[in-house]
């Protein structure tokens, strides 16, 4: 399949690995780019936007990010910390009273951030719509008692961490999160980074395609005992494929967006924040919160307030000073400040833990590091 777009000479083996993740049949349709120190140098495109393989993937292509959305959400509530609206150490319940209930009137921001709340999904039942309304999910959310003891773990928060901090977001801004972003971020960057996808770009969205071992991430959540993350309700792989969750506030795992949008955002925030946040904004930010083990995943993380942040394990380049978010089934977008990058891949094909996604991984991540 052809891969079109642009890269720089010094970057023409990320249209080498493009193609060969294309041909291999590890992407179905795909987006990279990388912006140096300013400059796209690369953004490329290629393959199929739908499962019958009727679409061309187009430059326009929108593509749900799935958690690659928390980092879009970490940068706008670090922009309203920095306005004096939130505080990352105050009590959620500071600007969202009913949070206080059952126990949770300490539970600060920065917990929520990184997922060390003990509320990583609701031990009741809850709908798809109910998180699509927002309200019966916040509810739910501000009624019940921890899992387990605030601060005492990480177990990631997959779904309610949009919910968490995009309540407490909408409680001191007045904004819903969606809107917030539109308004505040992509919408002054004339950025195509969208949270709850407006119906007439619809026709833009690429269909999720799985593979086999997509979801085998959520059986490691039962095997580890933290099941919460995606039950009450359950979301499947192909959820996204609903108009009904394209178009909800979902800031935890419904972003559409291109890689390039993505990759000039992370770009901005690689190069000190722009008119988004100050570096000390960004730096309060990306602060590391937690690093250690995951329960629900057994693997090592670090966390900042919102951002995950570089490591060995981290699937956003070699350095530990990048920050940004990996999305389930393969996407991320991360700045890295040392060497001036702002990055974003984005694609329908969602893989699992298997070896085609680790070479599909690592190939994209040494065609940019190589082109060093």
């Amino acid at each position: 399949m052809t891969v079109r777009g642009s890269a720089h000479p010094r970057f023409a083996a990320c249209r080498e690995a493009v193609a060969a993740n294309l041909a291999d049949g590890h992407d179905l349709g795909c987006g990279l780019a990388v912006v140096e120190r300013g400059e796209v140098v690369v953004d490329l495109w290629g393959g199929f936007a739908d499962a019958a393989r009727t679409k061309p993937w187009r430059a326009d292509t929108l593509v749900n990010i799935w958690s690659a959305t928390k980092g879009v959400l970490a940068l706008a509530v670090a922009m309203a910390v920095e306005r004096g609206r939130l505080a990352y150490a105050a009590p959620v319940a500071d600007v969202w009273p009913e949070f206080a209930a059952n126990g949770k009137e300490t539970i600060a921001l920065d917990l929520v951030l990184s997922h060390r709340a003990g509320l990583n999904g609701l031990d009741a039942g809850m709908d798809l719509e109910g998180v699509y309304d927002w309200f019966p999910y916040v509810d739910a959310l501000a009624a019940m008692a921890p899992l387990w003891e605030p601060g005492s773990r990480c177990v990631y928060h997959a779904l309610s961490y949009g919910h968490l901090a995009g309540e407490a977001l909408r409680r001191a801004c007045g904004l819903m999160p969606g809107r917030f972003v539109a308004d505040e971020i992509a919408g002054p960057l004339g950025l195509d980074i969208h949270i709850g996808l407006p119906e007439d770009l619809d026709g833009r969205a690429a269909e999720l395609v799985a593979s086999d071992d997509a979801g085998d991430w959520i059986d490691e959540l039962h095997r580890t005992g933290y099941p919460h993350a995606l039950e009450n309700p359950v979301v499947t792989a192909l959820t996204p494929n609903d108009r009904a969750w394209r178009a909800a506030d979902i800031p935890a795992g419904n972003g559409q967006a291109t890689a390039l949008s993505l990759a000039r955002l992370y770009g901005l925030l690689a190069a000190g924040g722009g008119d988004l946040v100050s570096p000390g904004g960004l730096r309060a930010a990306t602060a590391e919160r937690f690093d250690g083990v995951d329960a629900s995943m057994s693997t090592p993380t670090r966390f900042g307030a919102g951002f995950r942040l570089g490591g060995p394990e981290s699937r956003l380049g070699p350095n530990p000073a990048s920050f940004g978010h990996t999305g389930w089934g393969g996407a991320f977008a991360f700045a890295d400040p040392d060497a001036g990058l702002g990055v974003a891949y984005a694609m329908n094909r969602m893989l699992g833990y298997a070896d085609d996604a680790v070479v599909r991984h690592d190939r994209t991540i040494d065609a940019i590091y190589g082109a060093l």
